[in-house]
């Protein structure tokens, strides 16, 4: 009989530990690997902080308490008292119900079972395994196989560590191919980077660069190692002559990294921001993180409306490069598109060379960054200013739309910073909606210590404009609901959210969906 149950026992903690395995194993995906992802996310979903909608109430009385939390107070008595048997029940039910909301299949995305995560999975189990019979022998056999259920995010945290040099070794090989690539087609490698704006300066310039020289830009979010070495041995064709290079970083001395194999002829920087500071701490690293895209590049091209970016070109200078300034305010660039109400003027070396109508979605200083780079590639300014009207707005970027209900929707989904976010808002202002305005949004993320003071300022934002604040998910709900004066509605997901602004927004309303958090984000 004891054999039964004990056996029954082991069934039950194998499915909770592959329950949690489940849902850590996404958020790993989903953070690109980075081991320390763990903990951040273990401490997000454990928050007391983090209540449903439907605890809103509550959670003005006091602080909430989150289901994780009952499991580890009982389990710990449990283990304390020595009762084991209360600990492998609460442990099974932790494993397979916590955290609250952080589901195992997944509503944003799905688990890909690639090499590099079935090996993860395979050697942390494997660990897991190991500890659970080494504690068969002890006086408490159950006691390693329970904490096996709880520490899989510490799990995962070490065995991505572990792997990660063999990991670096794998794609070191896609590198060595990107490079013995580049080397055999030789195009003139333009490299992007900046806190926001560099994907849509990156399209801007592909659209403005036409066919010319054949033309191939690194796909949306292949801006680190691996995306960008991708990029290159997939894409890049014999008769390429003109490679763009988004490169985003983490970190101090990824972009000088990426440099060093994939090396710029042109740099091009759109903007220093509070975007990752949760990782990189300050702007003062930001910054310098940022700067390593000049290190091998002859010329840069650097927007000037920037208060950091201004002092670049002094410093640019001295080191020997080309400096090209461009922005839409500064009157020191010599490329600026200025915006004159419902049109924009372009002006070259402080001569308007075209106007057009200004597009939803597009930012001005981007435009111009594309422009003096396109300049910078030698293209003629007529085939420049011929193009103009070709540039498009990427996808998730402010797009607006009429929708079939008569309602005006504005997708802004794939913004995440304060300044594309206030950009966003003054554009739901300035279109002509006659009913409500409504905001739909998670906040803002990666902010580090800001993050709770911008997301109040947002919320303001929204009060300001006269909109209607639509709250999603968990995050950010504290700040969100506590800046904005006025009533806000609140939901854990996008789709309930969705599903309201459908059923309540009627013909001359309009509607702003600002950011999108991934489920792996309470």
């Amino acid at each position: 009989m004891k054999l039964v149950f004990d056996v029954i026992l082991a069934l039950a903690l194998a499915l909770a530990y592959m329950a949690q395995m489940l849902r850590w194993l996404r958020v790993l995906q989903r953070e690109h690997y980075q081991a320390s992802s763990m903990r951040r996310f273990l401490a997000r979903w454990s928050s007391p902080q983090v209540a449903s909608a439907k605890s809103v109430d509550r959670s003005k009385r006091g602080r909430p308490i989150t289901l994780t939390h009952v499991f580890l107070i009982v389990f710990v008595i449990a283990v304390l008292a020595k009762l084991d048997a209360l600990a492998v029940v609460v442990s099974v039910g932790y494993g397979a119900l916590c955290p609250q909301g952080l589901s195992i299949k997944g509503r944003t995305s799905v688990l890909q079972w690639t090499r590099r995560l079935t090996t993860v999975f395979v050697v942390a189990t494997v660990f897991a395994v190991i500890v659970a019979l080494a504690g068969s022998v002890t006086g408490r056999p159950w006691l390693l196989a329970l904490a096996m259920v709880w520490a899989v995010p510490l799990l995962l945290d070490v065995t991505t560590r572990l792997l990660e040099p063999n990991e670096n070794r794998k794609a070191q090989a896609f590198v060595d191919l990107a490079v013995e690539r580049l080397k055999k087609v030789q195009p003139r490698v333009v490299a992007i980077t900046g806190s926001y704006g560099k994907t849509s300066t990156k399209n801007h310039l592909r659209d403005l660069l036409g066919a010319h020289d054949g033309v191939v830009a690194s796909p949306r979010s292949f801006n680190n190692r691996a995306g960008l070495s991708r990029a290159i041995n997939e894409n890049l064709a014999d008769a390429t002559g003109i490679f763009i290079a988004e490169m985003g970083t983490f970190a101090e001395g990824e972009i000088a990294e990426l440099c060093s194999w994939c090396p710029p002829e042109i740099a091009v920087i759109t903007a220093i921001g509070p975007v990752h500071l949760e990782r990189m701490k300050t702007l003062d690293v930001i910054e310098r993180a940022k700067f390593e895209i000049t290190g091998r590049a002859r010329t840069v091209v650097v927007n000037i409306d920037d208060e950091r970016l201004a002092q670049w070109p002094a410093r640019l200078v001295e080191q020997g490069k080309r400096v090209r300034r461009v922005g839409s305010i500064n009157p020191d660039a010599s490329v600026r598109v200025v915006e004159d109400g419902a049109r924009w003027q372009v002006y070259v070396e402080g001569e308007m060379v075209a106007t057009m109508a200004s597009q939803a979605g597009v930012q001005s200083t981007n435009l111009a960054c594309a422009i003096g780079a396109a300049l910078e590639l030698d293209v003629e300014l007529h085939e420049i200013v011929g193009r103009l009207n070709e540039v498009t707005v990427v996808a998730n970027r402010s797009n607006v739309v009429r929708a079939s209900s008569g309602v005006m929707v504005i997708d802004d989904t794939f913004n995440a910073n304060p300044a594309s976010a206030a950009a966003a808002l003054r554009l739901l202002a300035s279109l002509p909606i006659e009913g409500r305005r409504v905001v739909v949004t998670p906040g803002l993320i990666e902010l580090g210590d800001d993050q709770h003071l911008e997301n109040m300022n947002l919320a303001k934002r929204v009060t300001a404009y006269g909109a209607q604040l639509v709250v999603v998910g968990r995050t950010n709900a504290k700040p969100l609901m506590a800046g904005y004066e006025g009533t806000a509605r609140r939901f854990d997901t996008r789709d309930e959210a969705v599903q309201w602004v459908r059923s309540t927004l009627i013909a001359g309303d309009g509607v702003l969906y600002l950011n999108d958090l991934p489920d792996h984000y309470p």
